[in-house]
């Protein structure tokens, strides 16, 4: 009897002691498992870290872009005033530390435009984005209205304010650029006044005596003609002399013709 209570008391103790054996080892390997987990989770978290890139303000280009207009626009009459379009939110731009706006080919600061930003390094990337500048100074109008042939005088023309941008090409917005020309198209008063309305004047008409002038080393020598032909400032006119010789020369104002030899 005792030997049997010896036996199962012993057996007893080596199941204990297996149970326990067991319970090691699962905790020991959860513990391991956990370590492992954590290591990976720290490891990856530094991997995205690495891999995460700084992201380009797209407010600064804004103000890039407009302080590039305004430099452009440098020298323009009366008031500028230049707006910025919306850049896209959703473009991921890698970070540029200097980013260059440009106007791409057949753009210029006027009007509506589109402008260019490039970054060269450390990312290469170009975007575009639309761009107003407005202009807002005097221009000409007639005064009243204006014959064919007239020569304009100061009084022909008034000055009216607008956007210059909004106006077709080759307005006048000073007095000088009009004044003495030829009016080469009648136009209603309050006209906007255009560079293809009005011509300079010949300075020599057909048929007109003119004086001319010829310098030479040592010498100069001087007569008179009549023109053939009629001619601009600068440009080349035929005279007649007295003695029916043709001769051609530079026409300048007040009827003079200068001929080199």
């Amino acid at each position: 009897m005792r030997y049997f209570e010896d036996y199962f008391r012993v057996k007893t103790l080596g199941i204990a002691f297996v149970i326990v054996a067991l319970l090691t080892i699962v905790v020991l390997s959860g513990a391991s498992i956990a370590h492992a987990q954590t290591a990976s989770v720290n490891t990856g978290s530094k991997v995205a870290a690495s891999n995460q890139v700084v992201r380009q303000d797209l407010s600064t280009l804004k103000f890039k872009i407009i302080d590039f207009l305004k430099t452009q626009t440098i020298g323009y009459p009366g008031e500028v005033s230049v707006h910025a379009g919306a850049i896209d939110q959703h473009l991921r731009l890698a970070q540029c530390p200097d980013p260059q706006v440009f106007l791409p080919k057949g753009s210029r600061a006027w009007g509506k435009t589109s402008v260019g930003v490039r970054c060269n390094a450390p990312s290469a990337w170009t975007i575009y984005a639309q761009a107003t500048v407005n202009v807002s100074a005097q221009y000409l109008v007639a005064a009243a209205p204006l014959a064919q042939g007239r020569i304009v005088t100061s009084q022909d023309l008034i000055f009216e304010t607008g956007d210059l941008t909004q106006l077709p090409a080759g307005i006048f917005t000073e007095l000088d650029q009009a004044v003495g020309r030829l009016v080469n198209i009648s136009m209603n008063a309050g006209t906007v006044i255009r560079q293809e309305m009005l011509k300079i004047p010949p300075v020599v008409q057909q048929g007109q005596t003119v004086s001319i002038t010829s310098i030479g080393r040592g010498f100069r020598i001087s007569a008179e003609g009549k023109a053939i032909t009629k001619a601009n400032e600068g440009e080349l006119v035929k005279v007649k002399v007295a003695s029916g010789q043709v001769v051609t020369g530079i026409a300048r104002q007040g009827g003079l013709i200068e001929v080199g030899f």
